[in-house]
C-alpha cells in the first residue's frame, strides 16, 4: 500500500508526462487512468452480476446500540460534515498513512489510519513484532490473540483509529506471491480462525480492525498502477465462498470494523466498485456492519463506487497518482449530493457505518490523538506535508509504546519455529559445540514493514550461548575451512519478497526472479558446507515455501528449521530452541513440494505485455494440500507440519453428537430496522468554503467555491443495473458473517494428548473433515476445521483438547439454492486427527462407528 518517495516520484512524472491536461478532466466522464493496454474480456462465467442498492447497516443487535449513537449524530451533520468523514484528506496530508476530515462539533476527530503487519509502521518506539506468516506457524488461538492485542495497545498509545489489518488475502493460492507472509497461512480455516483471534485481540485495545484485501489479490504483478489495467480474479461462486470468502466471514463474525477491497478486479468489475462482493455479498448476504475503504489510490471512479458500497476513500486522491489537489469524492462528492446522482440515502449510510464503528470501538471516550508523523522522525516539522507551504509544529511526541510486548514476539518468534528434519537427534546442540556459522541473514536483517527499535540478530544471540562461535558473515562458502568430525555448522538461508509498489532485488513484488529458491545463492551456500561439516543445520528465514530438493537429503543436513519471519525477538527465540530451552512446536503453515510443477499452472504468476491479465482461478478449491492430496503428490513436507524434541501420541478419542443434521440452516430472520433520515438534498450553503477558512493547497476539502450553481438534473448515466428497489434477504444471511446457525456446534470431538517422550512441549492437534464418498459434490480429500494446541506438557503427562465441527464445517456451498447445504445428512464424514494433513491415523466418524485408531490415512504421505 505505501509508496515509497522514489517511486511516488517516477510514477508522477510518468504520470504528468503522459496526462498533460489533468487539472482539465471532469470525474467520472473521463477517466483519469492511464490505460495503453486494451482491456481484455472476462470469460462469460465470470462475469460480476449488479447488485444494488447498498443495503444500509444497523439492522445486526450487536451493532444496533452503536447505530443509534450514529444517528443521533448524523441526523443532524451539515452535508461538508458527512463527505468530510468519508473522504481522505489526501496523502501526506496529515500524520498518518489515512486521515480522514472531522465532525468536530461532535467529538469526531480527523480519524487516523495506519498500517501494518507488523505493528505500527512508520514511527519509534514501536515494537516490530513477527510476521503474519509467522504468527500462523505457532497454531496457537492464544498467542494469535496476545499478538492482535499487543499490536492494537501500540495503536492506540499511538493514537492510531483504524489498523490496516489483519491481511487475509492474499490466501496463498500462489507460492510465489508477494504478500503470503502477512496472511496467517494456506489455508481457509487457518486464516479464518487466525483472523478471528487477532481481531478480537486488537480490537479489545478499543482499535478498529480492518480485514483485507477483499477479495483475490494473490498475486502483486499486474494488479494495478500507472499505465496498467489492474488483472481480473475470476472466480466462481463456490470457490469464492468456501475458500477466499471464508476468511472475511469469520472477521465480520468477529466484529471486525472495517473491510479493505484489494487492486485488483473481481470477474471484470474492480473490487472497490464490485456492487455484487461489496452489496450482495458483503454487505447483505455477509451482514457486515463496519464501513467499506479502498486501498490506497485504488479509486477509478466516483458516482459508481458511491453506489457500488464503497464507504471511504483513501487516501482521497484520485488514482494513480497524488498531490495534484484532485479527488473523486470530497468536493466531488459534495456535488454529487447536490446534482442528485447519488442518493442522500447513500452518503448517510456510508458516515452512518464510519460514525458507528467509531462508537462501537468507544472511541468516543478518552481516545488519544495521533502523537507521532508517518513523514518523518523529526520532532517537529511541516503539518501536511503534502502541501508547498505547510504550518508547522510539533509532528513526533515520541511515545514509546513499546510495554512488555518484546515478551510476546519473542514467544510468538520461537513458537513458529518449525522443525522439518533432525536427524538422529541433532537437535538440541550441546553448549560445548564447535560451531561455525554462515550467511549474512544470521546478521541484523529486518524483514518486514514497521521500523525496529532494535534487532536481536541471530549470530549474537549464539555467540551468548557459544562465545567461541566462528562466524562467516558471507553468502559465499569460504575456501580452506577444514572442519572436525565433531563440529557443527549453522547455515541460514532467506527468501524475501515485497509489494506491487516495492521491487526487491528484481522481485517486482512477487518472487518472480527468485522463484522458490532460497536467495543470495542459498542452496549452493548449504551444498558447500555440507561437503565439508558432517553435521549441517540449515535456518530458514522464509516468506513462504521454498524447494529444498537440492540438498535436502545430504548426509550432512542433519536438520533444518524454518524460522520464517521473526521479527526483532529472531536471535534469542531461535537459540531457544536451538540449545534446548524449548522444544520447537511450530508447524507448516503451507505446504512445501518438491516441485513447483507439482501445483496446477493455474497459480502461477499471470503478466502479459498486451491487455488485461484475465487470472481465472480454474483449479477450483485445490490450492496448497487440497491439489496434492488429490492428484496423488506427495510433497517433501506436507501442510501442518512440524517435529518435536520430544512425542506424542492421541489416545481416548470420542465424538458426540450436539444437534441433529438437516439438510439446510434453520431459516434466517428478516432484517431488523435500519436508521432512517430525511431525503431532501441539503442546501448549497452547507458546502461552500467558510470564509474564515485558511487553505491548505491540495488539501482536499468537502467545499465547493459555488455550490449555488449546482442543480439536480435527474439525468446521471447510472451503472447498469442500477436500482433503488432494496434486493430480497440472501437465505445465507441474516446474522454478522452469514446465518448465525452457521455457527452452531454439530459434534465435538475430544481427544487425550500424551507426551511420550523425554522433553516437556506442546503438541498441536489438527482436525481434518473427510466429506462421504457417496456425495455428488466434488470436495477436497481433507479439509482442515480446527485445531488446538496444547499448554506444555512434561514428559508423561497428558492433556484432554475438545475440537469442534460446526453446520458450516460439514456443508457445501450450493451455486444453485444460495445457501450453505449439508450434502449428505445420514452420510459417514470423518473427522480425522493428527499432527499435519500428512500424518493422519485416528478418525472419528459420524455415523455411529466412533472413533479408530492407526487407520490408513485418506491422503498420500
Amino acid at each position: 500500500m505505501f509508496l515509497s518517495p522514489r517511486i511516488f516520484l517516477i510514477q508522477l512524472v510518468g504520470y504528468l508526462f503522459f496526462h498533460p491536461a489533468i487539472c482539465d478532466e471532469d470525474q467520472d466522464t473521463i477517466t483519469k487512468r492511464a490505460v495503453v493496454n486494451t482491456r481484455d474480456a472476462v470469460p462469460a462465467e465470470y462475469v460480476a452480476k449488479p447488485y444494488y442498492p447498498t443495503p444500509n447497516g444497523g439492522w445486526i443487535s450487536d451493532w444496533q446500540t452503536s447505530y443509534a449513537k450514529a444517528s443521533a449524530v448524523v441526523r443532524n451533520m451539515t452535508l461538508a460534515e458527512k463527505v468530510n468523514l468519508t473522504s481522505g484528506t489526501g496523502y501526506f496530508m496529515g500524520p498518518c498513512v489515512g486521515n480522514t476530515g472531522s465532525a468536530l462539533r461532535y467529538g469526531i476527530p480527523n480519524l487516523c489510519l495506519q498500517d501494518s503487519a507488523l505493528g505500527v509502521d512508520l514511527t519509534d518506539g514501536n515494537t516490530a513484532f513477527p510476521a503474519g506468516i509467522t504468527t500462523g506457524a505457532t497454531w496457537d488461538k492464544s498467542l494469535i490473540y496476545q499478538r492482535g492485542a499487543a499490536i492494537g495497545a501500540e495503536d492506540r498509545g499511538k493514537g492510531v483509529n483504524i489498523n490496516l489489518g489483519p491481511t487475509i488475502g492474499p490466501i496463498g493460492r500462489k507460492p510465489r506471491a508477494g504478500r503470503i507472509w502477512e496472511s496467517f497461512g494456506a489455508d481457509p480455516v487457518l486464516q479464518a480462525m487466525a483472523a478471528s483471534q487477532h481481531i478480537h485481540g486488537l480490537q479489545a485495545q478499543g482499535v478498529i480492525a480492518t480485514a483485507k484485501h477483499l477479495i483475490g489479490n494473490e498475486q502483486e504483478e499486474s494488479r494495478g498502477g500507472p499505465f496498467e489495467d489492474p488483472l481480473s480474479a475470476n472466480i466462481d461462486d463456490r470457490t469464492l465462498h468456501e475458500l477466499y470468502l471464508w476468511p472475511f466471514a469469520e472477521a465480520i463474525r468477529a466484529g471486525a470494523g472495517a473491510v479493505m477491497t484489494s487492486y485488483n478486479m473481481v470477474n471484470g468489475s474492480a473490487a472497490h466498485a464490485n456492487s455484487y462482493l461489496i452489496n450482495g455479498i458483503l454487505k447483505d448476504e455477509l451482514g457486515f456492519q463496519g464501513f467499506v475503504m479502498c486501498d490506497w489510490l485504488s479509486q477509478d471512479s466516483g458516482v459508481a463506487t458511491a453506489l457500488a458500497g464503497l464507504d471511504m476513500a483513501m487516501p482521497g486522491d484520485t488514482e494513480p497518482i497524488p498531490l495534484l489537489g484532485l479527488s473523486y469524492w470530497a468536493y466531488e462528492l459534495s456535488t454529487s449530493i447536490l446534482n442528485g446522482s447519488v442518493p442522500l440515502t447513500r452518503l448517510n449510510d456510508m458516515v452512518t457505518r464510519i460514525v458507528a464503528a467509531w462508537y462501537q470501538l468507544g472511541q468516543d471516550s478518552g481516545f488519544p490523538s495521533p502523537n507521532f508523523s508517518s513523514w518523518t522522525n523529526d520532532t517537529t516539522g511541516p503539518l501536511y506535508p503534502g502541501a508547498l507551504l505547510s504550518p508547522t509544529g510539533v509532528v513526533n511526541q515520541h511515545v514509546n509504546v513499546q510495554a512488555n510486548h518484546a515478551n510476546i514476539s519473542r514467544e510468538i518468534a520461537r513458537d513458529s519455529i518449525t522443525l522439518l528434519k533432525n536427524t538422529n537427534t541433532t537437535l538440541p546442540l550441546s553448549r560445548n559445540v564447535t560451531l561455525s556459522v554462515f550467511g549474512t541473514d544470521q546478521a541484523k536483517n529486518p524483514n518486514g514493514t514497521a521500523n525496529y527499535p532494535y534487532m536481536d540478530d541471530p549470530i549474537t544471540a549464539i555467540k551468548s550461548v557459544v562465545s567461541g562461535a566462528v562466524s562467516y558473515n558471507t553468502d559465499t562458502f569460504p575456501s580452506g575451512i577444514k572442519a572436525a568430525n565433531e563440529d557443527v555448522a549453522i547455515v541460514f538461508i532467506n527468501a524475501d519478497s515485497g509489494e506491487g509498489s516495492s521491487t526487491v532485488e528484481n522481485n517486482p513484488g512477487d518472487r518472480t526472479a527468485s522463484g522458490l529458491y532460497a536467495w543470495h545463492n542459498g542452496d549452493t551456500l548449504v551444498k558447500d558446507a555440507a561437503a565439508a561439516f558432517s553435521t549441517v543445520i540449515v535456518v530458514a528465514h522464509t516468506v513462504g515455501p521454498i524447494l529444498l530438493e537440492s540438498w535436502i537429503d545430504l548426509p550432512s543436513v542433519k536438520a533444518v528449521l524454518f524460522a520464517h519471519l521473526p521479527g526483532q525477538e529472531a536471535g534469542s527465540s531461535l537459540t531457544d530452541i536451538l540449545f534446548g530451552d524449548s522444544s520447537p512446536s511450530g508447524h507448516l503453515p503451507y505446504s512445501i513440494p518438491k516441485a513447483e510443477s507439482d501445483y496446477p499452472a493455474s497459480v502461477g504468476l499471470k503478466t502479459t505485455l498486451i491487455g488485461q491479465v484475465q487470472d481465472t482461478f480454474s483449479e477450483g478449491l485445490y490450492i496448497d494440500y487440497r491439489y496434492l492430496n488429490k492428484n496423488g503428490t506427495p510433497p517433501r513436507y506436507p501442510f501442518g507440519f512440524g517435529l518435536s524434541y520430544t512425542t506424542f501420541a492421541f489416545s481416548n478419542a470420542s465424538i458426540a453428537s450436539i444437534r441433529p443434521l438437516t439438510s439446510t440452516p434453520p431459516a434466517r430472520p428478516s432484517k431488523g430496522i435500519t436508521p432512517s433520515y430525511s431525503t431532501a438534498i441539503p442546501p448549497a450553503s452547507e458546502v461552500a468554503y467558510p470564509a474564515n477558512l485558511t487553505r491548505i493547497w491540495r488539501y482536499l476539502y468537502p467545499y465547493l467555491d459555488d455550490p449555488y450553481a449546482i442543480s439536480a438534473s435527474g439525468t446521471y448515466p447510472y451503472p447498469e443495473g442500477y436500482s433503488t428497489t432494496p434486493q430480497p434477504d440472501p437465505p445465507a444471511g441474516g446474522g454478522l458473517g452469514g446465518n448465525d446457525a452457521l455457527w452452531d456446534v454439530m459434534y465435538t470431538v475430544s481427544a487425550t494428548v500424551t507426551n511420550t517422550g523425554k522433553t516437556a512441549g506442546k503438541a498441536v492437534a489438527q482436525l481434518y473433515l473427510q466429506y462421504p464418498n457417496s456425495t455428488s459434490y466434488d470436495t477436497p480429500i481433507i479439509q482442515l476445521r480446527d485445531f488446538e494446541k496444547t499448554d506444555t506438557l512434561s514428559p508423561g503427562a497428558s492433556q484432554t483438547v475438545q475440537l469442534n465441527l460446526t453446520r458450516k464445517d460439514v456443508s457445501v456451498w450450493d451455486v444453485v439454492s444460495q445457501n450453505w447445504i449439508v450434502p449428505e445428512v445420514k452420510g459417514a464424514y470423518g473427522a480425522w486427527i493428527g499432527e499435519s494433513s500428512g500424518e493422519l491415523s485416528l478418525v472419528c466418524w459420524t455415523d455411529g462407528r466412533g472413533c479408530l485408531q492407526n487407520q490408513t490415512s485418506p491422503v498420500v504421505t
